[in-house]
């Protein structure tokens, strides 16, 4: 029976927050949106399209329609990606671990389809992957297991079976509906959050990963 290991992309491939925030501001304060950051916290792990209509009902615009919007917010942090983004620490050892031991390799993630090759081409690593898959075509993102789902059956390998590296709770929560294994990658000031205890094992950076944790998540 083959396995597979699945990526969260933003914070786990690369350390877009930032790129995401940035991006947001300016965006969203051309059109006339106050871009509070306590209020960037709620929008963290929602979709492009769930973040633009939640500012657009904090302080609705005029001039250009919700689509527009969210399409320039997706072309600029792909700019930024492009100029400043950088890959998260391990990550391309890690894929190199997994690849060696014939794991099959997907990516699962809340952002565009389109933000897919510009990060896999910026870390360089896109030979690595099997199949991707963007919540943008799921009827909802994580935390709903859809695209961790859609994922395994592209990879043609059982949920089960599918070991899944994640950074934020809603997506700990949607591989965990899928019915798979997760590693969860926490900072100190998360690392006691309800939501990322129910994720299989913790781990403080890709680094600290080991064959041990492999052997005793997947029995392999």
């Amino acid at each position: 029976m083959k396995n597979a290991v699945i990526f969260d992309m933003d914070g786990v491939i690369i350390d877009s927050e930032p790129l995401w925030k940035k991006a947001e501001k300016e965006v969203f304060s051309s059109v006339g949106v106050d871009v509070r950051e306590e209020l960037t916290t709620i929008t963290a792990s929602m979709t492009t399209g769930q973040v633009t209509e939640y500012w657009y009902n904090h302080m609705s615009w005029e001039g250009k329609t919700m689509k527009e919007v969210e399409n320039e917010v997706i072309d600029l942090v792909g700019k930024l990606i492009t100029s400043e983004g950088q890959a998260i620490e391990g990550i391309t050892e890690l894929l190199g671990f997994f690849s060696k031991r014939g794991f099959r390799i997907g990516l699962a993630t809340n952002s565009p389809s389109r933000l897919i090759p510009v990060v896999l081409d910026k870390v360089g690593i896109r030979k690595y992957f099997d199949a991707v898959s963007s919540a943008e075509f799921e009827k909802e993102g994580k935390p709903d297991p859809a695209v961790y789902l859609s994922t395994s059956e592209k990879l043609n390998v059982l949920p089960g079976k599918c070991l899944v590296f994640e950074d934020s709770v809603s997506g700990v929560r949607a591989a965990k509906q899928a019915n798979m294994k997760v590693v969860a990658i926490c900072s100190p000031s998360n690392w006691e959050s309800d939501g990322f205890r129910l994720a299989d094992l913790r781990l403080k950076g890709l680094p600290h990963f080991q064959t041990s944790h492999l052997k005793h998540l997947l029995n392999v």
